[in-house]
């Protein structure tokens, strides 16, 4: 398959505005065309030629855990709790359930502790739909950018810049779970903790698919890229459509979210910008919508782990 050409990367000026140009048009290679070598990378933005400016990411010098520091998040639904007994990396604290609610969970966790509703409403967010189940967890440790740009063979990333709403990254997760995307990273100061918010709306997938914070996301970028990894950005604005471009089986996209889109450095450290194919009338998709048909086209492909 011959890959598709990278963006260059250039310092934008002090006057420039925040929109940036689209990648260029990228062909459909023609079936059963040969392999070609990776094209040379371009050279780094201004001050970071020398890899002077370049800050070690904190991430990668340990896993840390998914957010909260309290000792403990309370999730609920039925989903999630059980998805969080059947995962052996989460230590399980407390069960809390109404009669009969936890009939048929999985065995081996705390001993459950009958409840009223008013007991278990009372460790929920208000109006939360607990299905009569709240359990007390320890946050997950999770990988480093590194330790998934690392493992061998395909593999699809997904990156969210600017998405901050915890129902709209447990959407992502649950469409990442059905089409075997590798991780979903996110920036650790612009998205909300890992909560039981969040995982009611990954309905149990936050136990199968690695969430990273990465400090920055240019730079977990560069760090995807030494390890043989392309990266696309969606932009509404590209000329060329996701279904046209060649990825290889090594990607990363990156979405942002609706209307605001990816900032400028994200975009700029891009290879390539792709959008969806859309009737003209459509505007822009909610990025949990985005996201699943883009995983969907990825998948179709092959692209999967």
């Amino acid at each position: 398959m011959t890959r598709p050409p990278r963006r260059p990367s250039r310092a934008p000026s002090s006057t420039e505005s925040s929109a940036a140009p689209a990648g260029r048009p990228l062909p459909r290679p023609a079936a059963g065309a040969g392999s070609t070598a990776r094209p040379p990378r371009p050279p780094a933005p201004r001050g970071e030629a020398d890899g002077a400016s370049r800050r070690p990411e904190p991430a990668a010098r340990g896993k840390r855990p998914g957010g909260r520091g309290d000792g403990g998040l309370w999730l609920f639904g039925r989903h999630a709790v059980e998805a969080a007994l059947q995962n052996p990396e989460r230590k399980a604290l407390r069960l809390l359930a109404l009669a009969g609610a936890a009939e048929g969970l999985p065995k081996g966790g705390p001993t459950v502790e009958p409840a009223d509703r008013e007991a278990i409403e009372a460790v929920v967010p208000p109006g939360a739909v607990h299905q009569g189940l709240a359990l007390k967890v320890a946050p997950l440790s999770q990988p480093t950018v590194e330790e998934i740009a690392r493992i061998p063979g395909p593999s699809v990333v997904a990156i969210l810049d600017q998405v901050s709403d915890p129902h709209n990254i447990g959407a992502v997760l649950r469409s990442a779970a059905a089409f075997g995307i590798r991780a979903v990273v996110v920036q650790d100061r612009h998205s909300p903790e890992e909560t039981g918010t969040l995982a009611k709306s990954a309905s149990g997938t936050l136990e199968r698919v690695p969430l990273v914070r990465a400090i920055n996301l240019s730079q977990a970028l560069d760090t995807f890229k030494e390890h043989g990894f392309w990266c696309a950005g969606l932009d509404a604005s590209a000329e060329t459509t996701l279904a046209e471009a060649a990825l290889p089986e090594r990607c990363v996209v990156v979405l942002g979210s609706e209307g605001a889109g990816l900032r400028r450095l994200v975009r700029d450290h891009c290879d390539l910008l792709v959008k969806l194919a859309m009737d003209s009338g459509v505007e822009s998709l909610n990025v949990s919508n985005a996201a699943a048909v883009t995983f969907y086209e990825l998948s179709g492909r092959g692209l999967r782990p």
